[in-house]
């Protein structure tokens, strides 16, 4: 831990006159790696503001974060495009019901929409009458959405879908079963020839009269001819604010309480090649219209219903600060000279004006036709993901820098290159920092940036994990390294000024990268136990740290302190927090300076802890390592503790600042 002798020497004697005399503080020790001693001076004068923004989440589309996840559509492949603009074209996983005696499944390019012109015609051999009777509940197609729909009794969803017929139209739209059975929800929807001898919008609310966590929508007939469909949607109604965001996974968000969101990737942005990366303007708009896109690294098609504009709203709803990724011009595997990146440069700058321009200018107009009258509020731009290396990097940002800033001289720009370790050779506003690694490794680096530069770009750590085999599925163990990253993160408040964990979000039967943050099915969710240990920052962001010594001979812990004001009650509080990463207890002494003996009120301690350091959430036990919170008694303003061991504790208290005594203030006492 790094403190300063002479300023503790002080400080630890003003402490044992006014709380205890020096025989009785140290006669009673035990081994030394077994205790330790935290002192906290609770003077905001000599405290330090954290930046309002400092931790917040990073949304990436993998996994099935968005698609079959927080973007609540129901139906996977809505549009049959998920094997390109072809015919025949791979319309998975879409099925027939009934064999081809009775229907013919194909595709052709005969859609209404032109950017996703593949449609599914649907020929029907058989009747309701006559020598080709159709089965019992007649023939057509299914859809198990994202490996099963969630389908809860007393919930209305609303199914919309575009329809062709070449005769008089006699369709069963139903929510059912796995297997067709039980029938949750139907409708009828009869219309005569020349009703739907063109492409016609359909739309039906279905109430469920029982709850399936592995339903399908299924549309089927018993009239012979042949019927085309397209975009066809299922989405509940509850959505959050009828956003289209799941409501249950945005709750989870919200308990994070976060300050920003970056979005959406990542290497989702990139793309294995560019014709696969992720393009602003082909995800606003009608959702009908957008054309979607293989992701190609993590392999798996996506509608884009989720798209720029619901990652801007997605981000006002949260109350969080957009960062918006862009694409420059570069993926994994190709590049765009610098000599032609203009274009890449002017979608940027187009981008920006759908989300800040007036709803009188060409972009603006379209985000107001989307619903947002108002500018959203985006102050942020990363150029690129993880591209420094590169070989055309720093020139296209270098025509991206000049552009933006010209243009938009208040937006924070965000470079690839790592600055932490030597200055940087290009302007920017925040430099990019990632970090996937060992729970040891992690918990070493709570130190990063203790040396960093204090002058220039101010760093944004917008991924970090313990990942391998430290981090299982989501442990206790990764858990408490990256606690004791953030932990220095927050020390060093003053060169980071944003932070987030990665990934955000998995579905369990998508698990393309591990561990996560959220896990999810299509009806259930949990926490990892990273997620409950971010939930110990929440106050963080905005906050006074504090400065605060510990001594200790332990290699163990780390430790920090905050005050803050709640926007609950409009009360003040200070929270320390501590991480034990070792395998024994440690008694602990925590000195609060600066308050009158007594004062301290509404003292409580929240543990995350469990029995065995790699233990894990899941479906069956999804609050098996959670924070514990309990209350505690002081004696004149000293707290008696024993950290358990592998353990991320804190300590909360009302801070009664009519009581409050500053004795000695210096502000060049070092913190931890």
């Amino acid at each position: 831990m790094r403190f300063r002798m002479d300023s503790f020497y002080h400080l630890h004697l003003y402490i044992c006159i006014v709380f205890c005399s020096v025989s009785q503080c140290f006669t009673n020790q035990v081994k030394a790696d077994q205790t330790a001693q935290i002192i906290v001076n609770a003077s905001n004068a000599v405290g330090r503001s954290i930046p309002e923004t400092l931790f917040g989440i990073f949304f990436e589309e993998i996994n099935h974060a968005g698609a079959g996840g927080l973007w609540a559509e129901l139906v996977s492949n809505r549009g049959f495009e998920a094997g390109g603009p072809h015919a025949p074209s791979n319309i998975d996983p879409w099925s027939n019901i009934g064999d081809e005696v009775y229907v013919n499944i194909s595709t052709e390019r005969s859609s209404c929409f032109a950017r996703n012109i593949v449609a599914l015609r649907m020929d029907v051999l058989c009747n309701s009458s006559g020598p080709n009777i159709c089965p019992d509940g007649g023939v057509g197609v299914y859809n198990p959405g994202f490996w099963g729909m969630n389908i809860e009794k007393g919930k209305t969803y609303k199914v919309i879908f575009y329809v062709k017929s070449s005769g008089s139209l006699n369709l069963s739209v139903s929510l059912t079963g796995s297997s067709g059975v039980p029938i949750l929800a139907t409708a009828n929807i009869i219309a005569s020839a020349s009703d739907v001898s063109n492409w016609t919008k359909m739309e039906v609310l279905l109430e469920a009269e029982d709850t399936n966590h592995n339903s399908r929508i299924q549309l089927t007939t018993t009239l012979k001819g042949v019927i085309w469909l397209d975009q066809v949607s299922v989405m509940p109604l509850d959505t959050y604010k009828g956003h289209g965001f799941r409501t249950d996974l945005f709750e989870m968000l919200t308990e994070l309480k976060p300050r920003f969101l970056r979005f959406p990737g990542g290497c989702f942005v990139e793309g294995e090649w560019l014709r696969n990366a992720f393009r602003w303007k082909e995800t606003v708009g009608p959702w009908e219209e957008r054309p979607g896109h293989f992701g190609d690294v993590w392999m798996y098609w996506t509608d884009d219903g989720l798209g720029y504009f619901e990652f801007l709203q997605l981000a006002e709803d949260l109350g969080a600060a957009p960062i918006w990724v862009i694409n420059n011009g570069i993926s994994h595997n190709d590049e765009v000279n610098t000599s032609s990146i203009l274009p890449f440069v002017q979608e940027a700058l187009d981008s920006i004006e759908f989300a800040r321009g007036s709803s009188d200018s060409k972009w603006g107009a379209l985000r107001a036709s989307m619903g947002h009258l108002e500018p959203f509020d985006l102050r942020y731009v990363a150029v690129g993901n993880e591209d420094c290396n590169k070989k055309h990097y720093l020139g296209n940002y270098l025509n991206f820098y000049s552009a933006i800033k010209q243009a938009y001289p208040d937006i924070g720009i965000i470079t690839n290159c790592d600055g932490s370790s030597q200055p940087l050779d290009h302007p920017a506003d925040f430099y990019d920092y990632h970090v996937y690694t060992s729970a040891s490794d992690l918990f070493s680096r709570n130190h990063k940036f203790d040396t960093a530069s204090r002058s220039g770009p101010k760093a944004f750590v917008s991924e970090y994990a313990v990942t391998g085999n430290d981090a299982g599925q989501g442990s206790l163990l990764a858990a408490l390294a990256e606690a004791a990253f953030l932990l220095g993160i927050e020390r060093n408040s003053d060169i980071v000024s944003m932070a987030s964990y990665a990934p955000l979000f998995v579905n369990s039967n998508n698990r393309r990268w591990n561990p996560d943050s959220i896990v999810f099915n299509s009806s259930h969710v949990y926490g990892t136990p990273s997620y409950w240990m971010q939930q110990f920052f929440t106050e963080s962001s905005g906050a006074t740290l504090l400065d605060t010594t510990l001594q200790t001979n332990s290699s163990s812990l780390v430790a920090s302190a905050i005050s803050w004001k709640s926007s609950m009650d409009n009360k003040n509080y200070i929270r320390i927090k501590v991480v034990n990463i070792g395998s024994n207890s440690i008694e602990l002494k925590i000195y609060v300076r600066g308050l009158d003996p007594n004062s301290i009120s509404g003292l409580s301690k929240t543990v995350l802890t469990s029995n065995k350091v790699m233990d894990e959430n899941s479906f069956a036990q999804p609050r098996k390592v959670i924070p514990v919170q309990s209350p505690l008694e002081a004696a004149d303003n000293v707290l008696d503790v024993v950290l358990s061991p592998y353990s991320f504790i804190s300590f909360d208290f009302l801070r009664q600042s009519s009581s409050l005594k500053v004795i000695g203030s210096d502000p060049s006492r070092s913190s931890i």
